[in-house]
């Protein structure tokens, strides 16, 4: 009786082993990676996993293109998905990641997060915000310490690992930048 149990143990063991290996990542890493190949740091705040840098790739998880658009015209006028990296400079792709219109980032069929994550909602937002202590310091607490990215002013502690990092956005209206070193958008975890 007693070598059954220990026999089952050991299987149970080695199942597991096996499952944990099976499910990391390419590259033995264990992050998640987009459809580019980039992998992400991810942070643990509360109940919820969030990807702890701004997305940065050009496709969706599923390898299909996302369309990258540089005139503000057409940027403007698009109503189907795009990306872009801010000013149209993508040496600021590892910093600062791309940014996506809305269609891009509320696609339901697939998602321009790696498998597994999501664009958060309002309520995963308000999750995440209320576990910090509420809106007025939250912020600080996500945000990457020091006046580096963040405009001046910023009294971050980064407390929580997330390293947000302030990416800007992109006018739907005009297709004009702005925002750079004020605002930033990220995914959690499904």
């Amino acid at each position: 009786m007693k070598r059954i149990i220990i026999f089952r143990v050991i299987l149970i063991i080695a199942i597991y082993s096996l499952l944990q290996a099976g499910c990391k990542k390419p590259g033995g890493s264990g992050l998640p990676v987009d459809a580019d190949g980039n992998e992400y740091d991810t942070v643990v705040i509360g109940s919820q996993v969030w990807l702890a840098e701004n997305l940065k790739t050009t496709k969706y998880n599923n390898g299909v293109p996302v369309p990258l658009i540089t005139d503000n015209d057409t940027w403007a006028s698009r109503s189907t998905a795009a990306f872009c990296w801010y000013d149209n400079d993508p040496s600021l792709k590892d910093t600062y990641g791309a940014l996506y219109n809305w269609w891009a980032a509320n696609e339901k069929i697939t998602s321009i997060c790696p498998a597994g994550y999501h664009v958060p909602s309002d309520e995963e937002w308000l999750t995440l915000i209320n576990y910090l202590g509420g809106e007025d310091i939250a912020g600080d607490k996500l945000k990457a310490a020091g006046e580096q990215f963040w405009s001046s002013g910023n009294y971050s502690t980064n407390e929580t690992g997330f390293t947000a990092m302030p990416g800007g956005w992109r006018s739907h209206m005009d297709g004009t930048f702005s925002s750079k070193g004020w605002k930033g958008y990220w995914c959690v975890y499904s």
